[in-house]
């Protein structure tokens, strides 16, 4: 068959282009390294800009080198002059002078759909950013995002709900369903199109239940909580995941179910992997193992 007619029976397909926005992670289980595997293995083309190195392990972090918004803007210009992106993942951002040069350059171009997972609150629940970057994610990202991903630490950060009784750490360990109904309508009130809560944090209950709240409706979305000790970089995969599809046309709400189902099968066969010697990651590329 010659190349012009394979041409002619081939009608052109646009690659569906995803661009992460994130730090690196060093030991490949988190952050960039993560997303770029979620979004391969769920169908999609991954480009990435850098906002900060880490050296880090499946056992800790032990140093983090932030990025210049400078040249986080440059990063943000060389793919989007060039690239066809359909959707965005944003992931850590180290400060308030990153969150401004991405949301500045965000307006500029405009992508069709932008899944923020705010990194904001370690496992300890301490917080990983100060309050003026946290103040100004709020009030620079929320507004861009299609969909922000937030668990509950996170959640109950970005709310500061007074009426919530107690810290995190109560609100985590609680049953008690007026705590989650008065948290998921204070992230109604948040400035921004959707919200996936995550309850992987809920640590009581058998099941891992997710709300995503839309404006008019609140879609509850559960698996079974699989036990395992490898889940570093579930929340980044996850964001990553459902950025993928819906770079290639999924709905909203498809495009969450399809990310959750896609993080519960990495989750169920990390233990295959066997890395590294603490936490290690979710096994992205399940579905390659042989059977």
């Amino acid at each position: 068959m010659n190349k012009s007619a394979h041409h002619e029976l081939s009608p052109e397909i646009k690659t569906p282009i995803t661009l992460t926005i994130a730090g690196s992670d060093s030991g490949g289980g988190a952050g960039i390294q993560a997303d770029i595997k979620a979004i391969s293995a769920t169908g999609g083309y991954a480009c990435s800009v850098i906002t900060a190195l880490t050296a880090q392990n499946t056992q800790s972090v032990t140093g983090i080198f932030p990025v210049s918004p400078a040249f986080v803007e440059q990063q943000l210009d060389a793919v989007f002059s060039d690239l066809d992106i359909q959707s965005v993942k944003i992931g850590m951002l180290s400060d308030a002078t990153i969150i401004r040069a991405v949301a500045k350059k965000l307006r500029q171009y405009r992508p069709k759909f932008i899944v923020l997972d705010p990194v904001m609150v370690a496992t300890s629940g301490d917080l990983l950013l100060e309050a003026d970057a946290i103040s100004t994610l709020k009030s620079e990202l929320l507004p861009l995002a299609t969909l922000i991903t937030p668990n509950l630490p996170e959640a109950v950060a970005l709310t500061r709900n007074p009426s919530l009784s107690g810290t995190v750490s109560t609100v985590m360990h609680t049953k008690e369903t007026e705590e989650k109904e008065a948290l998921i309508e204070q992230l109604k009130q948040l400035n921004t199109e959707a919200v996936l809560l995550k309850g992987g944090h809920w640590e009581q209950e058998a099941q891992s239940t997710d709300y995503l709240i839309l404006e008019s409706d609140t879609v509850t979305l559960t698996a079974s909580r699989v036990q395992t000790q490898n889940t570093h970089g579930t929340g980044c995969t996850l964001s990553a995941a459902i950025a993928s599809y819906l770079a290639q046309g999924h709905t909203l709400t498809e495009a969450v179910t399809r990310g959750k189902a896609y993080l519960t099968q990495a989750l169920l066969h990390a233990d295959q992997l066997r890395i590294g010697q603490g936490h290690g990651p979710v096994h992205h590329f399940y579905s390659l193992q042989p059977r």
